[in-house]
């Protein structure tokens, strides 16, 4: 199969291409040196000189407070370039899958999000993600969304990587602790896409992060205990560090649907702890 990645220089596009199966299948790794997110015309001729089989879209505009000022630029990455690469897929009778986020939920929830519960974004980002997944599956039916929340990974700029340095520079840090969601290791993620695209009549959308629950404070402190850190880590409130856009209070995602198809996922501690092991 031939398997065009986008997005490739980013966290999930690296794990993609690293735990892909290279014997099996062709990879077409593009990132903004291939082409022009912003620009149908250009999204069409790559896909036309490429030809895939199927398409994993990583692209993204995932700068969440960039997003309230830039709006525009992150409706066309996030909605329309999905829609044009949908499109071509349906009339080309390739596959795509497209990956969505947690920020398209409203956090006002206490228990996990299903994949029917309805969506309700509260920033630019959540609202450009969703309209991405609404105009991909109106351009394709047979496209594949899946949803995730606080990935990381060695590779790219995440949580982790910025936690680890911080603590290497300072005595101590202050990390909100009233925002509850899951951590997930982009490269069980890459995984989990990659059992899913081998399996025939999967369509529609699916939930995947690593199972079990924390804030970002907990995330924090299990960065300094697994990586030996002295930093003291402290909780602050959501008001005491504010952001341009609002961010989910509680984004667990109810992960049942796709636990269907791949199996069990692993706790989060121990997806972080092989993670900074390979770090």
């Amino acid at each position: 199969m031939k398997i065009l990645i986008t997005g490739a220089k980013g966290q999930l596009g690296t794990e993609l291409a690293d735990n892909a199966d290279r014997q099996r299948h062709e990879l077409i790794l593009a990132d903004m040196e291939e082409f022009d997110l912003t620009d149908k015309t250009s999204i069409g001729s790559f896909l036309e000189k490429t030809k895939s089989d199927l398409i994993i879209n990583c692209a993204a505009f995932t700068q969440v407070d960039a997003a309230e000022a830039d709006g525009e630029v992150a409706r066309k990455v996030n909605a329309d370039a999905p829609e044009t690469m949908a499109a071509w897929c349906k009339e080309n009778g390739a596959r795509m899958i497209q990956i969505s986020t947690d920020y398209v939920f409203s956090g006002n929830h206490s228990s996990p999000y299903s994949v029917d519960d309805l969506p309700d974004p509260q920033s630019a980002y959540g609202r450009t993600k969703l309209e991405g997944e609404r105009k991909v599956l109106e351009a394709d039916g047979n496209a594949i969304i899946i949803r995730t929340a606080w990935l990381y990974s060695p590779y790219g700029k995440n949580f982790v990587k910025t936690m680890l340095k911080l603590m290497a520079e300072r005595e101590e840090l202050k990390v909100v602790g009233d925002q509850i969601g899951s951590p997930t290791s982009a490269a069980d993620l890459a995984r989990a896409i990659l059992k899913i695209m081998e399996l025939d009549g999967v369509r529609g959308i699916f939930h995947f992060t690593n199972e079990g629950v924390a804030s970002w404070y907990d995330l924090a402190q299990a960065i300094a205990e697994y990586s030996g850190s002295k930093c003291r880590v402290l909780p602050i409130k959501t008001e005491e560090y504010p952001t341009p856009a609002k961010r989910p209070a509680y984004s667990v995602l109810d992960k049942s649907k796709i636990k269907e198809l791949i199996g069990p996922i692993r706790h989060w501690r121990e997806a972080l702890k092989d993670s900074l092991g390979n770090a």
